[in-house]
């Protein structure tokens, strides 16, 4: 079951205008699709910030994190670079989706097309404390690959 939803305010900028606005596909949908207001060729291995029409005030507590949708993946090689991307409860442009192509063929974006999903969370705040040792685990400082052997 859900919680209650949190409330993001959203403005419409002047090149969204008739585009929807994010919604969730399903009833258990962890992530809100989000489109394209504008349209982009990615080039194979090309990066661009992919306008989506809109900017919005996230409480404070949360953030909104930006991921790939993975049909976009699969299919074609598109994803998101930063993934998770966050968008900080303070900022207040216009959300952009970084998008990259990985794949071998050039991509059309298109206006209205489904580019990203995005999930609201809650942030946890961290208190910093500087100490000159850390206690011990089993791992230790093992690094990456460390657990799989």
């Amino acid at each position: 079951m859900r919680s209650e939803p949190i409330r993001i305010a959203l403005r419409r900028l002047p090149h969204g205008e008739g585009l929807p606005l994010p919604v969730y596909a399903t009833t258990g949908a962890a992530g809100m699709d989000v489109v394209a207001a504008e349209d982009v060729t990615l080039a194979p291995g090309a990066r661009a910030a992919v306008a989506t029409g809109f900017a919005i005030a996230i409480p404070d507590g949360f953030e909104v994190q930006v991921r790939p949708r993975s049909g976009l993946a699969l299919k074609h090689g598109i994803t998101c670079l930063n993934t998770p991307g966050t968008i900080d409860a303070d900022y207040r442009g216009e959300i952009k989706v970084i998008l990259a192509n990985l794949g071998s063929e050039p991509f059309e974006v298109r206006r209205g097309e489904r580019i990203a999903q995005l999930v609201p969370a809650a942030v946890t705040a961290a208190a910093l404390v500087e100490v000159d040792a850390l206690d011990d685990t089993i791992r230790g400082a093992g690094g990456f690959g460390s657990t799989g052997r």
